[in-house]
């Protein structure tokens, strides 16, 4: 049996990936598989269905913590996937879930989503 911060992680992912597919309207899910490589060795993230993302889903008792630690690994999981776009997702007590991104990753995305010229790269 599973430990239970590990089956705390799982329900976590699928929770999540639901709430992501709904939002989306897409087909979403988590990626089985400890560590989610890519082949070559590196995490690729815990989410699967969002194009362009590697998204890390944390479930911590200490949430301030998981924000400081995990945009970081979801960085390095994006460059391991080849992919332009790292979130992480975190979930608070009693459900409430909460998008972090360090400042990079939020400019990467005010850069994707403004027209072509608006922003010098």
């Amino acid at each position: 049996m599973a430990n239970p911060q590990k089956r705390k992680g799982d329900a976590a992912e699928r929770e999540a990936s639901q709430l992501i597919a709904d939002l989306l309207a897409m087909p979403v899910r988590r990626k089985l598989g400890a560590g989610r490589t890519n082949g070559a060795g590196g995490d690729i993230g815990d989410i699967d269905g969002v194009p362009g993302h590697a998204i890390q889903i944390a479930r911590w008792s200490d949430v301030a913590a998981a924000a400081r630690i995990k945009p970081g690994e979801a960085q390095l999981q994006a460059a391991n996937a080849g992919v332009p776009f790292a979130a992480t997702w975190v979930r608070f007590r009693g459900g409430t879930w909460r998008v972090v991104l360090t400042p990079e990753q939020w400019a990467s995305y005010v850069r994707a989503a403004l027209p072509q010229g608006a922003v010098a790269a």
